[in-house]
């Protein structure tokens, strides 16, 4: 059985006209707000886990619960915001239902240290088990908050869009530079040592310098969110959708039903589609997960869990860390502006995106080179990198903003061809599209502490384990995807 897919306009009219550019940039700069905690959590949060005692061997299986909540949250909840009838809309229930998730989670995440003091915590052990749990709770429900929240407004852009296609294009253009926007704040946030001085009582005897900034951080991450998200929701209106149209559009089948019925029908190339953009994340996750430890293990020397010299030279790096994934934010945004030229000139979208899995591969290779940069001149000595080392470090940073313009475009503008052939919403069909982004995450999850612990306990093999993978994926976006894709 085939399903119409529903769409509203700004009136709520599937066939109306779209939504005015000015209503489009509101909906897309909640991104910023997701984005600027993402930036926090991705720059952040694996220094921090380790300094509540999980050993960095297993600080990755942590992170599986990002996949595993994407691969199931993101297409239930695109699922019901799809037949949501609530008088506010569809998808605005879901979005500010999201935003106060993630006000939750922060407020878990950095007060993990104090709160598992206060449950028993020793300050003498290393491991910190109460304060542990507390902040793997805080992680699940801040990854579930942001799957809530990005699938149901990239669906209301579209819904506003009212496929036209010219509409379409430019919200997701918005949604892209927001990312990077949102990127820039949270990137700059975390670089900025000193910042817990704005809010003097996140210092306290459970939680240090390091733990306060992270609080600090998460405090003006989340205002920043809710003041987004109620501008958007506010001014930007939706006509209810009745029990009535859903039943004339076809949507009463089940949510496995409707979703099966989608993967049955989907055409060859987003098949190929899928495997490219996993590969491609197989090669992004190891160097998005441990960026800042590599900084600050490989570049700087330092251990998070070392003498208090190793420990001052850790934070060095992350900082720095920070900063450099700043620049790399900003090269994104510029980046994105360039994508679509550059496949003019290259002939097809599929070039550009071999193109930059390429320099994907190429960049997770160096990695290798610049740590042993850093390791010569060091020499037996603790002690930060020379600057040259430091720049090279902080500029191989900002060359990866070059192929992440590429991954945050390509596969989305890709997927939009074909959603209305899925036989599914616009919401589900963009949680099916994130389950060939949550598998390599789980598996990059699994493999890459292991892997790590395997050769020395660093973080080269996880990076060139993912150079591999994206090589491959370059020569697959050259070869396999169709040009009719």
């Amino acid at each position: 059985m085939e399903h119409a897919i529903i769409t509203t306009s700004a009136s709520g009219d599937s066939n109306g006209p779209p939504a005015p550019i000015g209503k489009l940039i509101l909906v897309a700069s909640i991104a910023a707000g997701v984005q600027f905690g993402w930036a926090l959590q991705l720059s952040l949060l694996t220094p921090y886990v380790q300094t509540l005692g999980v050993p960095h061997t297993w600080s990755s299986f942590i992170w599986l619960c990002g996949p595993l909540s994407g691969l199931l949250v993101q297409p239930i909840v695109g699922y019901f915001s799809d037949r949501c009838t609530s008088k506010f809309g569809r998808r605005r229930p879901f979005i500010v239902s999201g935003a106060l998730l993630v006000a939750v989670a922060v407020f878990l995440i950095g007060w993990a240290a104090d709160m598992g003091r206060k449950f028993g915590d020793s300050p003498d052990k290393k491991t910190k088990p109460r304060a542990v749990v507390m902040f793997v709770l805080g992680f699940w429900i801040l990854d579930v908050a942001n799957n809530t929240l990005q699938g149901p407004c990239r669906a209301f852009l579209a819904d506003l869009s009212a496929n036209n296609h010219s509409k379409i294009s430019a919200a997701n253009g918005f949604f892209s530079f927001f990312m990077a926007v949102g990127n820039v704040l949270g990137y700059a946030a975390g670089s900025y040592p000193k910042l817990h001085k704005i809010f003097p009582f996140t210092q306290t005897e459970a939680c240090d310098v390091y733990c306060a900034n992270l609080k600090t951080c998460f405090i003006f991450s989340i205002l920043f969110l809710l003041i987004l998200t109620t501008i958007a929701c506010t001014i930007v209106k939706e006509t209810p959708i009745t029990k009535e149209e859903l039943e004339k559009g076809g949507e009463s089948v089940p949510f496995f039903g409707q979703l099966c019925s989608a993967v049955k029908i989907l055409p060859k190339p987003v098949w190929l589609l899928f495997l490219v953009t996993a590969l491609n994340w197989i090669g992004w996750f190891p160097f998005l997960l441990y960026d800042t430890d590599w900084m600050g293990r490989e570049i700087y020397g330092g251990d998070p869990t070392g003498s208090d010299v190793q420990v001052k030279l850790y934070d060095q790096g992350v900082s720095v860390g920070s900063l450099g994934l700043m620049l790399y934010a900003v090269i994104l945004g510029i980046m994105s502006l360039a994508i679509e030229p550059m496949a003019k000139c290259l002939g097809h979208v599929k070039r550009v995106w071999g193109l930059g899995n390429l320099v994907l591969a190429i960049c997770l290779a160096l990695t290798y080179v610049v740590s042993k940069m850093a390791e010569k001149a060091r020499g037996a000595t603790l002690q930060p990198p020379p600057s040259d080392v430091k720049a090279t470090a902080v500029g191989l940073f900002a060359a990866f903003g070059i192929p992440q313009a590429v991954t945050f475009s390509i596969p989305f503008a890709l997927a939009s061809i074909y959603s209305s052939t899925s036989g599914a919403g616009q919401g589900l069909s963009l949680g099916i599209l994130n389950i060939s982004i949550c598998i390599p995450q789980m598996i990059v999850s699994v493999l890459i502490g292991p892997l790590d612990a395997a050769f020395g306990g660093g973080n080269i093999p996880g990076f060139i384990f993912g150079a591999i993978a994206s090589a491959i994926s370059a020569v697959c976006a050259f070869t396999i995807l169709p040009s009719s894709a």
